[in-house]
């Protein structure tokens, strides 16, 4: 699939929006990417994993021991990709504010772990993720996501492949032309905004 492909796929499902938006970053944003509302659709979200999949075996073709993902976001794509590389996929989520694995998912040295999320924005519950993972003494070996808006490479060394890159510019509330303009704003996302 090509990234123009994609992207129509994720606007026709009403995924990726325009207008104002606070993302969960804090930043504002006229556009928004609400994976969840293509992944609710388990055939797009089966597609759109083994396309992933496919682009991190293109850029690295290790083999992979686990997938995780940040809960909430990443939890539907990392299964998808886990899927379609032939491994288990489980999630990190927080308790009392840090990232940790729980549920039973066990991770241990000589894992080889890619970290899947739905978009990368800071990279703020990627690296949350990379550590838990690191504490668990398994190795990330790289990231993986649906959408790429924050123009990087890598997370904290590791290889960062995306299906697509997002290029809408991001603001500090302070300096956002929508707020100046008082365009009312809206906040999709599932994370609450950092005070």
């Amino acid at each position: 699939m090509t990234d123009q492909e994609i992207i129509e796929l994720l606007t026709e499902s009403g995924a990726l929006m325009d207008g104002h938006f606070r993302l969960s970053s804090g930043l504002h944003s006229a556009q928004y990417l609400q994976c969840a509302v293509a992944l609710q659709h388990p055939t797009l979200a089966e597609k759109l994993g083994r396309e992933l999949a496919e682009r991190w075996r293109a850029t690295a073709p290790r083999q992979i021991s686990a997938v995780v993902s940040p809960a909430l976001g990443g939890v539907i794509i990392g299964h998808e990709v886990g899927r379609a590389l032939g491994t288990r996929a489980s999630f990190s989520e927080r308790v009392d504010g840090e990232m940790t694995l729980r549920r039973g998912f066990v991770l241990g040295p000589g894992l080889s772990v890619l970290v899947v999320e739905d978009v990368v924005t800071t990279g703020r519950s990627t690296l949350e993720t990379v550590e838990a993972i690191r504490f668990c003494g398994a190795e990330p070996v790289g990231v993986a996501c649906i959408a790429n808006r924050s123009g990087k490479d890598n997370i904290d060394g590791l290889p960062l492949v995306s299906l697509i890159a997002l290029d809408s510019p991001t603001f500090e509330a302070d300096d956002c032309p929508q707020c100046e303009a008082r365009e009312p704003i809206q906040k999709p996302g599932s994370r609450p905004v950092p005070a």
